[in-house]
């Protein structure tokens, strides 16, 4: 909300020389927040000048300009900037006659953009000044021509200054309104702030124009509420307060000093009718519309719409209306949007002789959904959907009727109607110590009586508690922690003390919690960036990477997705995660070494659709949250990773490294033990991956069982073109709740070995088909508690070795608790470990 400081101060008292710093910060301390000072961004010498005469100069461009002897000060007085009284000025503009008075911008004078003004030779001539034109001052966007201060009913002598003449040297303050107080989106709003913070006398704009409403009890004029559709069990429409002008005279222009207001506070000047209706919106925060009467037919009805009804609106928009869209209609149909915007049948123009003003109070839901539906937010819609005091609609109206009678000649008429039902505010309970319990401040009994009636509640005693009943403009007050709230504001926030709040005993993290925090740092200390992807996929991805077998995989697809391409909640993280290697490839970074944990979305039952959404209206009953739930697809936290490029640079005396699979699965490693289990890697198959390149990740439980969690490989090299990506792309995705379910509940340390390991190799001939990693558990098995450590180091193919069948090479490490182990201990639990193979596997020792 814009308030320009001249208005005000009409309404509260301001001390002279306020600034808008000291107005920001006063409203900031009950509560509202800064935003911006706005102002003209205009400096002098900027004067009221006089066309003495001018020569029309056609030029041999096609262009006609105006040499122009202009008279800027009194006769025979020094101009403002210090210069003659009469001054040749350079006019490109034709619209104005000798003798008009006109404003000119001397040398010296900076207007909005910024632009400098300074004598400067053009067209032959030394242009001591310029005439300027409405857009150019910033009072709106007229250039078709010069100002004419004639047609604005002024006629100032001649010097005068134009920037106070026209209101360019108001400031406008800005601050930001929360949905809760509606109410500050009006002069009249945030005076009343004003005054509670400063403790200056506030005027209410409403009291002042309520004795000019001699006419508020017109009649005559029909008006029907036909609310078929209450939203909420409440009337569209609670009041509804019309009025008749006539003989008004359209043709006049708006007053400079409320063009500047409406300028600053954010609004274009249209019309001096339109212009008056904006006025006394922001003046009293109740929407005004104006209809031509004589464009009426009938009376006005205020209903729902009809299925199929169409509306043409303000801005030449037909608009398809919904059945829950509350309307103005007259014999002919609909002719506004209540509430959002009127109808173009009806509106105001140069033409206009007879206005019927509609003040009105509408339910804040149903605007709120109407603006929404048809994307159509507007100064009213604004207001309307965060609450409007109903108490006000009468002064408004009466208020339009007195600008209208004062500024467009016109007269006010007795036709005119009033319907109230607004519900008077119910009194709330306030207990005795109350607000000291919750706030921590002890406030005494007049300090709460004072801050509730100085925001305009009625305060009365009840049996151990205060009855307040809330003013009508504020609708956000309905529970004793909103009274509590007001009490510590309008006293001052300053009161309540500044004390650390004590954390609550608890149990802290939870195993799980624990256990994924420690993946995380695990990773990202040993060279892992955590990455964050958006969770929205397309289908194609999903049932690329959500299964490693071909086929759809259910996925929950949104109502009201961000981007069309990709309506789906993701089922893998790998999608997200080649995406973020595809960005930043595209950007130069070539090596890649990242992860990210988080959730997908695994739906088993059926789909939450919109046709099983209660209304929004309505509160659910237990059963249907209990379906609702029921509906949520399961949503477990993955870990996926990615590497490419290199995993070690180039440097002097450094040959580069290339990232592929082995990084992913050491990552893979890195995992497992973080949450103190170990990962096994059996070959097998993805449709996503390189056939020969991928591995599924099976953990190895304490008590022997083996879980499959996920698979890790190099992404297919067609694919990996497809996306744009390197030919070798290394990726891993495993279930993490599922693996941190069969982790141990406690990750003990191995104890430090006593005496020295004895160290060798075994090469094993198997058929090609056998998977290394059944052997290598098949020698751990045969080899015994002496068996440290086992891993396979060599897969040879090749001479020597007999047709369809491979070498596998393991190197064990053997050790004792109580001893120093001897070679022939160490042979001896390695060909117990290779006997296993061979009665499995018809393994045969490699000579």
């Amino acid at each position: 909300m814009r308030v320009p400081l001249s208005w005000l101060g009409e309404y509260v008292d301001l001390e002279p020389g306020t600034t808008a710093e000291e107005v920001h910060a006063a409203l900031v301390s009950v509560g509202l927040e800064e935003e911006d000072v706005h102002t003209f961004e205009i400096s002098g010498p900027v004067v009221v000048g006089q066309v003495l005469e001018f020569e029309e100069e056609p030029q041999t461009n096609g262009k006609t300009i105006r040499w122009c002897q202009v008279r800027v000060a009194p006769e025979g007085q020094k101009a403002a900037d210090g210069g003659p009284d009469v001054r040749g000025i350079v006019c490109g503009a034709r619209n104005f006659l000798r003798g008009d008075k006109v404003v000119v911008t001397l040398p010296g004078a900076v207007l909005p953009g910024p632009f400098p003004i300074a004598a400067r030779k053009t067209y032959g001539h030394v242009s001591d000044g310029m005439i300027a034109s409405a857009r150019e001052l910033g009072l709106g966007d007229d250039h078709e021509g010069i100002l004419r201060l004639t047609t604005l009913g002024l006629d100032p002598e001649v010097g005068t200054d134009a920037i106070a003449l026209l209101g360019l040297d108001d400031t406008a303050v800005e601050v930001n309104v929360t949905p809760d107080r509606g109410y500050a989106f009006s002069i009249r709003g945030i005076a009343r702030e004003y005054s509670h913070a400063t403790g200056a006398a506030f005027r209410d704009p409403a009291d002042a124009v309520t004795v000019h409403a001699a006419g508020a009890h017109a009649h005559g004029f029909s008006v029907t509420i036909d609310d078929r559709a209450p939203i909420r069990d409440r009337v569209g429409a609670s009041v509804f307060v019309t009025r008749v002008v006539r003989d008004v005279d359209g043709t006049r222009p708006t007053p400079p000093w409320m063009v500047s207001r409406l300028k600053l506070a954010g609004i274009r000047s249209i019309s001096l009718v339109v212009d008056i209706t904006n006025y006394v919106m922001l003046e009293l925060g109740q929407p005004i519309h104006g209809y031509d009467l004589d464009a009426l037919t009938g009376g006005i009805v205020v209903r729902r719409a009809h299925e199929g009804e169409t509306l043409v609106t303000l801005d030449d928009q037909t608009r398809a209306l919904h059945v829950e869209d509350l309307l103005i209609t007259d014999e002919s149909g609909a002719i506004g949007l209540a509430g959002v915007m009127g109808g173009a049948s009806t509106e105001i123009s140069a033409q206009t002789r007879n206005v019927l003003i509609e003040a009105a109070n509408f339910d804040p839901v149903s605007i709120a959904r109407t603006a929404r539906r048809h994307k159509l937010p507007s100064e009213a819609s604004k207001r309307f959907e965060r609450g409007v005091d109903p108490r006000v609609a009468v002064a408004a109206a009466a208020r339009v009727v007195q600008l209208l009678e004062q500024l467009a000649g016109g007269h006010a008429d007795e036709l005119g109607s009033l319907h109230d039902a607004a519900e008077q505010a119910e009194a709330i309970r306030l207990p005795d110590g109350y607000i000291q319990g919750l706030v921590g401040v002890d406030f005494t009994d007049d300090e709460v009586r004072g801050a509730l009636a100085e925001i305009g509640g009625t305060v009365t005693d009840g049996d151990g508690a205060l009855l307040v009943v809330p003013p009508s403009w504020r609708p956000d007050l309905t529970d004793k922690s909103d009274l509590a709230e007001e009490v510590a504001r309008i006293v001052g926030f300053d009161r309540i003390p500044s004390v650390l709040p004590v954390a609550p005993p608890g149990s802290g993290l939870s195993r799980e919690q624990k256990l994924r925090r420690a993946v995380a740092q695990m990773l990202a200390d040993n060279g892992s960036t955590e990455v964050l992807a958006f969770p929205f996929v397309s289908e194609h991805e999903n049932d690329l990477f959500g299964s490693p077998e071909e086929g759809s995989v259910p996925a929950v697809r949104l109502a009201n997705a961000l981007d069309a391409t990709a309506p789906y909640l993701r089922t893998s993280l790998l999608p997200g995660l080649l995406e973020i290697a595809k960005r930043n490839l595209a950007r130069g970074l070539v090596d890649l070494n990242v992860y990210e944990i988080g959730t997908v979305f695994r739906p088993s039952g059926a789909a939450l659709g919109s046709e099983t959404l209660p209304p929004g209206a309505v509160l659910p009953s237990d059963d249907v949250l209990a379906g609702l739930n029921a509906g949520i697809p399961a949503q477990p936290r993955y870990l996926a990773g990615l590497v490419v490029g290199n995993a070690v640079l180039k440097e002097p005396g450094q040959a580069p490294v290339a990232a592929g699979l082995a990084d992913a699965l050491t990552m893979v490693r890195q995992t497992a033990a973080a949450v103190g289990l170990e990962v096994e890697f059996v070959q097998s198959r993805h449709q996503a991956l390189h056939p020969g390149r991928t591995a599924q990740l099976v953990a190895l439980g304490g008590d022997g069982a083996r879980t499959v969690v996920g698979y890790a490989g190099e992404l297919l090299p067609a694919l990996a073109e497809e996306l744009d990506l390197p030919r070798v792309v290394a990726v891993f995705e495993l279930d993490l709740d599922a693996l941190i379910a069969v982790a141990p509940s406690d990750i003990i340390a191995g104890t430090i070995a006593g005496f020295p390991a004895a160290t060798q190799d075994l090469s094993l001939v198997v058929p090609e088909e056998t998977h290394a990693g059944d052997v290598l558990r098949a020698i751990r098995e045969g080899a015994g508690p002496l068996l440290e450590d086992i891993r396979l180091v060599d897969d040879y193919r090749g001479a020597g070795i007999p047709a369809a069948h491979k070498s596998l090479t393991f190197a064990l490490r053997f050790r004792a608790d109580d001893r120093t182990l001897t070679a022939a201990e160490a042979s001896e639990a390695k060909l117990a470990g290779a006997a296993i193979a061979a009665d499995r596997f018809g393994a045969a020792i490699r000579e």
